[in-house]
C-alpha cells in the first residue's frame, strides 16, 4: 500500500465516458446509464485497499441516501488483477455482496478510463452536476483508518446537499487519501 492523494481534476470538466462491465449484473454500461437525472457521483475504488474497507459503509449509506434524489452513483476497479487477483472482476462481485454494494460497480480492465479521469487513489470521488460538469473531487471526510474519527461523509454530502440544494460547491476541496491504483 502506498498512500496517495488525488490528482484534483480541475472544477468544471465534463464527465469522461466510459463502457465498462458491471460486475454485479454482468452488463456493460455507458456513463449515461449511470446517470442521475440530478446528479451523478463517480467512485474509483477496490476490494483490498484498507482505506475504502474503513469507509465503504459509509458510501453504500451516501448511494441508498441520494439514490432517490436523483444522484447515479457508480464505482469502478481500476486496478490490475493479475497481479492483485482479489480485485479481479469475480471477487468484485463477492465483494459488493458482502458489503450491500447495490450500485453499479464496474471493472476498468485497460485502465483508460482511471487514465481519462486522472484517478490517483483508492476512494477517489467525483462529483458531476445534471449537466455532466465536475462539481467536486475530493475526499469522503476526515476519516482514515486508525485516526479515530468515525466516517460521516460530511465532505462528500456537503457537496451533494450543495448540488441538490442549489447552492455553491464548497470552495476548499481535499484531495482524497487511499492506496495508489495498481497499474499495469
Amino acid at each position: 500500500m502506498s498512500l496517495t492523494a488525488s490528482k484534483m481534476l480541475p472544477l468544471g470538466t465534463i464527465a469522461p465516458n466510459f463502457y465498462l462491465k458491471d460486475t454485479n449484473s454482468n452488463n456493460h454500461l455507458f456513463y449515461e446509464d449511470i446517470k442521475g437525472s440530478r446528479g451523478t457521483l463517480v467512485i474509483f475504488m477496490c476490494n483490498h485497499c484498507p482505506y475504502v474497507i474503513h469507509v465503504i459503509d459509509e458510501i453504500v449509506r451516501i448511494a441508498n441516501d441520494y439514490r432517490v434524489q436523483g444522484i447515479g452513483v457508480v464505482g469502478i476497479s481500476s486496478n490490475d488483477a493479475l497481479k492483485y487477483p482479489e480485485d479481479s472482476p469475480e471477487k468484485m462481485t463477492e465483494w459488493a455482496l458482502h458489503y450491500k454494494v447495490d450500485f453499479p460497480y464496474l471493472y476498468d480492465e485497460t485502465q483508460d478510463v482511471a487514465r481519462q479521469y486522472d484517478a490517483a487513489c483508492t476512494p477517489d470521488f467525483y462529483l458531476f452536476d445534471s449537466q455532466d460538469r465536475l462539481i467536486y473531487r475530493g475526499q469522503l471526510d476526515d476519516s482514515r483508518p486508525n485516526n479515530g474519527i468515525v466516517s460521516s461523509g460530511s465532505d462528500l454530502r456537503n457537496a451533494i446537499d450543495a448540488l441538490l440544494y442549489n447552492r455553491i460547491a464548497p470552495a476548499k476541496q481535499m484531495p482524497s487519501m487511499g492506496c495508489n491504483i495498481k497499474w499495469k
